[in-house]
């Protein structure tokens, strides 16, 4: 049965869907610059329910030692930063679910962890552009179901999935994406043990529970009226993607590794879907991808559903292999 959450969302989606303009949406921004964007057509940009900062993102989030923390079981999916001149972090999706961006900095570096339910897409950026550093909040619209951020400093707009300025002063923009990946606890634990995990938010929520159960289960996204994937591949299944270039997570999990056009990816099985079940360690097995180049460096990627791959990258390159 679906959650309440995700049940409340889909009755929403009736009376948004019609909203087709920049105008709409000027009351609750009155400081983002409209007249700068590259949305071609406003209808692909609909409120996904709640307002803006309704999902509350996180900043300067606390943390304890891996091998302290007793909440977090073996399967759940975290999101794993290994930086240079910092000791290894984990971001539970069990908490990115619910906030979906956290504002850190690691190593000197100030990042962005995002996390796209509706997308399952999870990716870690600078948050510096220009020389100016940035902290990202949660706009609560999506275009083709993909989450819209804004910075606080100029209230411009950014596409998650691309990791670019679509709305206003900073339009055109690129963040860096840094290269983390998603795998499972035990699997972080096991190679990091002296490691750091983010400590549970005080925000009053649910965690561990997944709001969106049996969602990547559905035969079509919420909140996106696109094209289905081409070569008959469904739209909720996983992807891999590196660049314009999307590798389908079935072919990976048949194969084991696939080394391509001087890329080297790799499935292993233990991480559960944050999608699935309603427990989010409870999930079915999807797996955990890892993406190196030929020196063995782990590589910028993003583990997405194949419709939002269609969608942001249309013309891209699908590696079906034989």
């Amino acid at each position: 049965m679906r959650s309440f959450l995700f049940s409340f969302l889909v009755a929403l989606w009736a009376p948004v869907a019609a909203v087709g303009s920049p105008e709409f949406w000027q009351h609750e921004w009155p400081k983002t610059d409209f007249s700068q964007t590259t949305v071609e057509n406003w209808v692909e940009v609909l409120s996904g329910g709640p307002p803006k900062d309704g999902i509350p993102s996180l900043s300067d989030p606390k943390f304890i030692a891996a091998l302290s923390e007793t909440k977090i079981t073996d399967r759940e999916p975290v999101i794993s930063v290994e930086m240079d001149g910092a000791k290894p972090r984990a971001y539970p999706v069990r908490y990115l679910i619910w906030h979906e961006i956290v504002n850190d900095t690691v190593g000197g570096m100030p990042i962005a962890v995002t996390f796209c339910p509706l997308c399952n897409s999870g990716i870690t950026f600078d948050r510096r552009v220009n020389g100016k550093t940035l902290s990202f909040g949660v706009t609560g619209k999506l275009r083709n179901s993909d989450m819209i951020m804004y910075d606080r400093e100029t209230q411009s707009w950014w596409q998650q999935a691309e990791g670019r300025g679509i709305v206003g002063e900073l339009t055109g923009q690129d963040l860096d994406t840094l290269p983390t990946w998603m795998e499972s606890w035990t699997e972080f634990k096991a190679r990091n043990p002296d490691g750091l995990v983010m400590a549970q938010p005080t925000t009053n929520r649910d965690y561990g529970r997944n709001p969106y159960t049996g969602y990547d289960s559905l035969q079509r996204p919420f909140l996106y009226s696109g094209e289905e994937p081409p070569h008959n591949i469904p739209s909720l299944a996983r992807v891999v993607r590196v660049g314009t270039q999307a590798w389908p997570v079935t072919r990976l999990r048949e194969d084991g590794a696939v080394t391509e056009n001087g890329i080297t990816l790799t499935w292993s099985a233990g991480q559960a879907s944050a999608l699935d079940t309603s427990d989010i360690g409870e999930g079915r097995d999807v797996g955990t991808i890892r993406v190196r180049d030929a020196q063995g460096r782990d590589l910028a990627h993003d583990v997405m559903f194949a419709f939002a791959f269609h969608a942001f990258w249309p013309k891209g390159d699908w590696m079906l292999g034989r």
